[in-house]
């Protein structure tokens, strides 16, 4: 058994959450800190400790409604590691203030992209410092249509449109 394993089970390890469980809380209600999501993870709090140390950068992000929200990422992020923040992000909010909700972020990645300095991030391997983003940067989410020539585009609506005009061709014969 692993030392995490054996010391998770001991009492001094659920002592040592009690005691922590309660700082974390009284941290939480400091006006300074009213972004942080009201239950953060170990991950989440690591990240802001590293934005603070200049590991990591704050980016604020403007929605098409012209509302903004901030995420942190290691300066090390991608654009897929930068959607993933994205999404805890909004889905936080969103059960915060309106309880459980399922955003399809599918859709949202289908038929949106993120926006810096006029540039899509389109590839999600793509590093972010590739863009030349710092700390306390601004992206923006835009509509995207995926071309065919990335393989993304799907015929969808094509069919639909001539499997409607098939329709009314076969009704107006008769």
């Amino acid at each position: 058994m692993q030392n995490s394993q054996r010391e998770k089970g001991s009492s001094s390890y659920y002592q040592r959450i009690g005691q922590f469980e309660p700082l974390v809380t009284a941290l939480l209600e400091d006006p300074i800190l009213s972004n942080v999501p009201k239950k953060p993870t170990l991950a989440y709090i690591e990240t802001l400790i590293a934005v603070e140390q200049g590991s990591a950068m704050k980016l604020t992000i403007l929605k098409m409604d012209n509302t903004t929200f901030d995420v942190a990422v290691l300066n090390t992020a991608t654009v897929r590691d930068l959607k993933a923040a994205i999404q805890k992000q909004v889905d936080s909010m969103e059960e915060n203030q309106l309880g459980h909700r399922h955003i399809s972020w599918r859709h949202v990645w289908g038929n949106f992209c993120l926006v810096y300095n006029h540039e899509q991030l389109l590839n999600d391997d793509t590093m972010l410092r590739e863009f030349s983003m710092k700390n306390n940067d601004q992206l923006q989410f835009t509509r995207h249509v995926p071309s065919r020539e990335a393989g993304r585009h799907s015929g969808a609506k094509k069919r639909r449109f001539f499997h409607g005009l098939r329709k009314s061709i076969s009704t107006d014969k008769y």
